[in-house]
């Protein structure tokens, strides 16, 4: 038997037959390490493969990796081993679904505070067309994928040069129905120390799907609509009222943002419930910004969220989504769901801490 290993390709003689008992036709040796009937990789290696992909860009590049510290592949097999692997990660995941949550350190103190951030974005994937020459049907279709971050409030932490960090975090994907993010995410959040939090905090944007998401898994906690959104819809509105000009609309802007920020919200959404919209698609734009805030109105008391030393901004899974999107939007990338989620499976359980737990079941 030839087994490549991270120190190069091991030859081995072994033994291999049908068991004198039962008759069962097997390998010894193969069964003892754990590896399966057409492995060629030993599991010290895979796993080095494995994370690999997960800290690289494209499946060529985690190859070009593998072959520079002294383990020649290509991304034909990197990508296999994927698909096996990130389909374990998913199938162990399931499983840990199934249990209640232990929490992973609980001889730490409770927090005071447990948050909750979630976004979603678009993934390039291929359609039913994808392939054929004469299709009518779609060869690209765009899928979003939500994600979601959990922290705790004390893991928030800045550089010595004043950038924001999370000393740690848990990060969930989810393609499909809301409610199944919410519930991995809950899932995570409870083994991250969330069932103990004095408080539970969650900043998102206006996405309707989020905010019911929020009323199945988290009913009572905190609910901020992010600020830099709500100043995007605010400058929406202000070059609608203003018109074209540009310097109009900061005028408008400029003081409402800083009341909305600073403790007079509710005068300033009534301000805006109370605007007449203009004739034409600039009234509807009015009329559409209107219906946003007049959604949200209970969550844009930042002046008071502020004051508490609570965030008021979902940086940290605006992060997130940026980081999964420069490993999958990258030129030439057409996913399909199955390969995406073995993808996601594998970085969800480093990033989470389960990664051991792929190689105790191989």
């Amino acid at each position: 038997m030839q087994l490549c290993t991270s120190v190069g390709v091991v030859k081995l003689t072994i033994w291999h037959g049908h068991h004198p008992g039962t008759q069962h036709w097997g390998c010894p040796i193969r069964q003892r390490w754990g590896l399966t009937p057409h492995q060629q990789a030993s599991p010290a290696l895979e796993d080095k493969l494995a994370f690999t992909v997960t800290a690289t860009g494209t499946y060529a590049q985690a190859a070009a990796v593998a072959s520079k510290w002294g383990c020649p592949t290509d991304d034909a097999t990197v990508h296999a081993l994927v698909q096996r692997l990130g389909a374990r990660a998913e199938t162990q995941t399931q499983q840990r679904l199934a249990q209640p949550p232990a929490e992973s350190a609980p001889q730490r103190a409770p927090s005071e505070l447990g948050v909750l951030l979630l976004d979603g974005w678009l993934v390039r994937q291929r359609g039913p067309g994808w392939g054929r020459q004469k299709t009518q049907k779609p060869r690209v279709e765009w899928h979003e994928l939500k994600t979601g971050v959990f922290y705790r409030h004390e893991q928030a932490a800045q550089t010595a040069g004043g950038r924001d960090l999370l000393a740690e975090k848990v990060v969930v994907s989810w393609q499909g129905e809301p409610l199944e993010l919410g519930r991995r995410l809950h899932w995570e959040a409870l083994r991250g120390g969330l069932g103990r939090a004095h408080d539970a905090l969650v900043v998102a944007d206006g996405a309707p799907w989020i905010w019911n998401v929020v009323a199945d898994r988290w009913r009572g906690a905190t609910e901020v609509l992010d600020f830099y959104h709500a100043s995007q819809h605010l400058w929406e509105l202000g070059r609608a009222v203003g018109g074209a000009e540009e310097a109009a609309a900061a005028a408008w802007v400029g003081p409402r943002l800083h009341r909305l920020r600073h403790g007079k919200e509710r005068a300033v959404l009534a301000e805006m419930a109370a605007l007449k919209p203009p004739r034409g698609e600039r009234g509807a734009t009015v009329r559409r910004e209107q219906g946003y805030f007049a959604e949200h109105v209970e969550r844009t008391h930042y002046a008071r969220i502020a004051a508490r030393g609570w965030p008021i901004g979902s940086g940290a899974v605006e992060s997130a989504c940026r980081q999964r999107q420069c490993r999958c939007k990258r030129p030439g990338q057409f996913w399909t769901a199955r390969g995406l989620r073995h993808l996601c499976a594998l970085e969800e359980a480093r990033d989470n801490s389960h990664w051991d737990a792929l190689w105790l079941s191989a």
